[in-house]
């Protein structure tokens, strides 16, 4: 089947820390990124999400919900972090230690 000129292909990406899921999906030019998301297949996946608010991003960066998609986008679904990054380096630093990769 043909892509029809005002169709885009894209991906909708979303991962917990047991599964993730990359859901390709066709939608028409235009269509917002919160739009695209809520038309994915990721809502009857992942029924704990909610779809309407969420933090979205495309390729690793925060983007406003009325983005129009691209061709190629990789939408990503962000949860909400489980540790506060701060938190955890100050509390590394009063350990004596560091967080990441020694040197």
């Amino acid at each position: 089947m043909e892509p029809l000129p005002d169709d885009c292909a894209i991906e909708v990406a979303y991962a917990r820390p047991d599964r993730q899921w990359v859901l390709p999906l066709r939608v028409p030019l235009g269509t917002t990124v919160r739009a695209a998301v809520q038309a994915s297949p990721l809502a009857a996946e992942c029924p704990e999400l909610d779809l309407a608010r969420c933090p979205l991003g495309v390729w690793g960066r925060r983007v406003r919900d009325d983005r129009p998609v691209q061709r190629g986008d990789r939408i990503e679904v962000y949860r909400p972090l489980q540790n506060d990054p701060r938190a955890a380096r100050r509390a590394a630093a009063a350990r004596g230690s560091t967080l990441g990769r020694g040197t």
